[in-house]
């Protein structure tokens, strides 16, 4: 199994990077949402890779980190979900995204992945809500000091919040930013939380 490709970057075209390594040139299919973080051409640059083999294809899945590719291979795992449409769901959703919607119950923002349709995004989730890291929901700034075991608590009053948000028909980028600049306290319940969040979308 061909686990990444290390070489030089020669090409880069809409889903997909040509990358030169050992005197082999290969054509690695790529999320869109990696490549903005690509080098130019020329440079050198490693891609993790996942070898897809079927009847009718062979080929190469590329993802910026080893993390990132496990998602992809959970997405596979989803019944209706193959590589075109697990690459599908991370050009529109970078991986911490698909995480964050999927501990949320985001269904819409899945759906905008083409291909996808609602009863697959439902079964994406309850498949891989228990598979599948938590997402950092925390935000990055808090007001004084975090009392042992507090953190998991704030991170659950953030979690319902965003939660909360989405039902009021926000979407899952706009409901993030509103909670992370929540400074938090440890004494913040989620609807404390929440009435913060709204007060920055109102701005």
């Amino acid at each position: 199994m061909i686990r990444y490709v290390r070489g030089i970057l020669r090409e880069l075209r809409e889903g997909m990077v040509l990358v030169e390594a050992g005197g082999l040139g290969y054509g690695i299919r790529v999320p869109a949402s990696l490549l903005p973080a690509l080098p130019p051409p020329g440079e050198e640059v490693k891609i993790h890779t996942y070898f897809s083999v079927r009847e009718d294809a062979m080929e190469l899945f590329g993802f910026l980190t080893a993390e990132d590719r496990d998602i992809f291979v959970r997405l596979l795992g989803v019944s209706g979900i193959g590589p075109k449409g697990a690459l599908g769901i991370l050009s529109v959703l970078r991986p911490e995204e698909l995480r964050r919607a999927i501990f949320s119950g985001d269904i819409r923002s899945i759906q905008a992945a083409p291909g996808i349709g609602k009863k697959t995004a439902e079964r994406l989730i309850l498949d891989l809500k228990d598979k599948i890291d938590p997402p950092d929901f925390l935000p990055a700034s808090t007001d004084g000091e975090i009392p042992e075991g507090g953190e998991e608590a704030l991170r659950d009053s953030a979690k319902e919040a965003l939660e909360a948000l989405l039902s009021l028909g926000y979407g899952m980028a706009e409901a993030q930013r509103a909670v992370r600049r929540v400074k938090l306290t440890e004494d913040m319940t989620p609807d404390d939380v929440l009435k913060q969040s709204l007060r920055h979308l109102a701005f």
